[in-house]
This record gives structure tokens, C-alpha cells and sequence, in this order.
């Protein structure tokens, strides 16, 4: 083993860190180069379209052409030239690449026209929205994910949300169907109800409404029938990554029946998570039924202790979470009144009405698998007589 100096690990750690960030720069060249690609493919198609009544055949052809043209080339393909097109009408101003004045195309130039207005109408959008404000956001996700949000999501208040949330937690293509089909952006800092204007200040109040949601889907647990509250946190805890990720980014998983002691009397809290984000605790209480008034009391109690016992000076105060089922607002907010600590009450789904009715059965599972494998049978058995009549013809 060669020996090296404590200056070797350092001088190490330095070259890493270069090779990562240039990687890193490449990687984002190349996306913004690949999106800009595309965007001028989808602006042309569309103005073709206008112009010289391009239909579906026209636009198979220019696929093939172009696979034939760039055979290394991956992307051409007649569907993905489609997205293209819903990519320049969602997109319509151009460069979005650049935020610097000084790099813009001068008038008149080819990349300052517009998309046609005939065109932009074929889509839905809040006309509140600035679209070009946004354009600069485009290139921080890869192609994948904007084919995902112009499949899935159709207003552009909707769809910038997505992709603002996709840059800010990292999320893959997979995470991102889920959030979509599990609606994240009408339960993201939804109307929870809380105490916070009362008990945090004005920014930490804001922050903490949009880092909870309301409701919470546990799609991925396996529970059916009635539940006990333990039941219920012992699944969670199971799936602790998929939990994490229904939470959302800045969330620290601490424990599950957390143990605080008061003189001689012990308790378990049903789970502890500490939020970097909101610099804050924030204990979770799961309850299997319907709200009741003295939920909020022992919530409260479980927090002041946390407060006492765990928070240091440097961290913001504790925030308690209740998760129930279906709860009344009224009688949450008149719960909350009087309490010092900041509490809030959200509901939680183990799956969604709408995903439930979508997902296939088992029997529908196997029915599509013994086609696929009757199908496959085919074109082996297809394949062996092509290739036996092959072997015959050159004997």
C-alpha cells in the first residue's frame, strides 16, 4: 500500500469536487442544448402545420427521414416529435435559455418569432400567468419529465408548479407520476387547519402551511379493513423512504414511539421527525378515526414536553401534526383556540377513491400477461417456421 501525507486526502477531496462540477455543467449543457433542439423541431412542425397543413403522415415521414438522416441519433421518433410540437405551443417564447439581455436574438430574427396564436390556443392556461417569467425553469429538468407534465397536467399554473417542486426535491420521473396522480398541488399547504398565525411568526407560519399537506395519501401501504393507530404506524415506519417522500424534502426521520420521561411517568410519542427546512420538531400524532376535541390536548401535551426536553435554543418551536380521518373544521378551530403550542390537523387517504378505481385487478393482471405470453408463443413459433423455411431454401 502506498503510503501518502494528510495533504493527499485534502488535495483528493478537491479533484473530486472539480471532476462532480464539471460533470455537473456538462450534464446541464447538454440538457439545454437537447431541449433547444427540440423546441425549434416542435416550433417548425408547428408552423408547417399552419402553413402547409402538415397532418400525421407528413409528420411519420419526417421521423423516418430523420432516424435515417442521424441513425445514432435517439428521440426521433414520430411520437416524440409530437412532443416536441405540445413542447413550442406550451412553451411559445423563445430563447428561454437565456436570462441575459445582452444574449437575445436581435428583432427579426428567426428565433424571436413566435409560435402561431392558432396554435397556443390548443392548450389551456391561466392568462394570469407570465409564461416567459418561467422559461428559465425549463432547463433545469430533463426531457422525460416535461413529456410527463405535458401528458398529465394541462394548465400552466399546474404545470410550472410541478416543475418548480421536481427541481426543488430531486424527484425521478416515477416520483413525479405520483405527485401528479396523487394531485400534490391541490393538497400541498391546503387549507390544514392550524394555529399557526397565532402561535409562529409571520414567515415560519407561511413556510410551515406550505411544507405540510392536507390530505396525506398512503397509497403504499397494504391495509385494508379496520385499523388500530399502532397498526397504522408500524406500516409507516416499514415504508420509512416512501413516508419521507409523502412528507416532503427537509424531513428527518427521528422515531417511532419516542420515549419522554416526566418524573416517573413515561410516554411514546407515535413519531418524531425533525424538519431542517422549518428548523423545528414536529411530532406526528395518527389517529384511525374521526377528530375529537381531546386529540388537540394530549397533541399539545406531547409537544410542550418536546419543547422541554429535546428542542435546543438554536431551533424554532415544535410543531405538532395530528393526522385523523375526516375532520370538522369548526370544531378543530374552536379545539385549537386557547392552545400556546402551534398544532394542525390534516387528513390522510390510504388510497385515493379515483387511483383505486384505475388500478387493474388480479384477474385483469393475469389476463393481460397470457396474452402478452400467448403473443410472444406466436412470434417465436413465427420466427422457427421463417427460419426452418430459410435453412430449406439454402439446402
Amino acid at each position: 500500500m502506498v503510503e501518502v501525507d494528510q495533504n493527499y486526502h485534502v488535495v483528493f477531496k478537491q479533484l473530486v469536487e472539480t471532476i462532480n462540477g464539471s460533470r455537473q455543467k456538462v450534464i446541464s449543457v447538454a440538457n439545454t442544448e437537447l431541449l433547444t433542439t427540440y423546441w425549434k423541431i416542435g416550433r417548425t412542425i408547428v408552423e408547417q402545420k399552419e402553413k402547409a397543413s402538415w397532418g400525421k403522415k407528413i409528420i411519420e415521414k419526417l421521423a423516418n427521414d430523420l432516424r435515417a438522416k442521424f441513425p445514432n441519433m435517439k428521440g426521433l421518433s414520430q411520437r416524440n416529435l409530437e412532443y416536441m410540437q405540445t413542447f413550442a405551443v406550451a412553451w411559445p417564447f423563445f430563447p428561454f435559455t437565456q436570462p441575459s439581455v445582452a444574449q437575445l436574438p436581435t428583432v427579426g430574427q428567426r428565433e424571436d418569432r413566435p409560435i402561431p396564436q392558432s396554435a397556443i390556443a390548443e392548450l389551456q392556461f391561466n392568462g394570469n400567468q407570465n409564461i416567459e417569467q418561467n422559461q428559465s425553469l425549463l432547463l433545469q429538468i430533463p426531457w422525460t419529465h416535461h413529456t410527463i407534465i405535458l401528458d398529465r397536467v394541462k394548465t400552466l399554473a399546474e404545470r410550472i408548479f410541478y416543475i418548480k417542486e421536481t427541481i426543488r426535491n430531486g424527484w425521478t420521473a416515477n416520483m413525479l407520476k405520483i405527485n401528479i396522480e396523487t394531485k400534490l398541488h391541490e393538497r400541498k399547504g391546503n387549507a390544514i387547519t392550524t394555529n399557526f398565525d397565532m402561535r409562529l411568526s409571520e414567515n415560519q407560519a407561511e413556510l410551515a402551511r406550505l411544507t405540510l399537506k392536507n390530505p396525506y395519501i398512503f397509497d403504499f401501504l397494504d391495509i385494508e379493513g379496520p385499523i388500530h393507530e399502532r397498526d397504522l404506524e408500524r406500516a409507516l415506519t416499514k415504508h420509512i423512504q416512501r413516508f419521507l417522500l409523502e412528507l416532503g424534502k427537509g424531513f428527518a426521520y427521528v422515531g417511532n414511539q419516542f420515549n419522554v420521561k416526566v418524573q416517573e411517568d413515561e410516554f411514546a410519542l407515535d413519531l418524531l421527525f425533525f424538519n431542517y427546512n422549518l428548523n423545528c420538531f414536529v411530532v406526528f400524532e395518527l389517529k384511525v378515526s374521526d377528530f375529537k376535541s381531546e386529540y388537540a390536548g394530549k397533541l399539545n401535551f406531547y409537544v410542550n414536553i418536546i419543547d422541554d426536553k429535546i428542542k435546543l435554543p438554536l431551533h424554532n418551536p415544535t410543531i405538532g401534526v395530528l393526522l385523523c380521518k375526516t375532520p370538522n373544521d369548526m370544531v378543530v378551530k374552536y379545539s385549537l383556540q386557547g392552545i400556546q403550542t402551534p398544532l394542525g390537523v390534516a387528513e390522510y387517504e390510504l388510497m385515493p377513491t379515483q387511483l383505486k378505481a384505475e388500478m387493474p385487478t388480479v384477474e385483469e393482471l393475469e389476463q393481460e400477461l397470457g396474452r402478452d405470453l400467448e403473443s410472444m408463443i406466436n412470434t417465436t413459433e413465427e420466427k422457427n417456421s421463417n427460419a426452418k423455411e430459410e435453412v430449406k431454401g439454402e439446402i
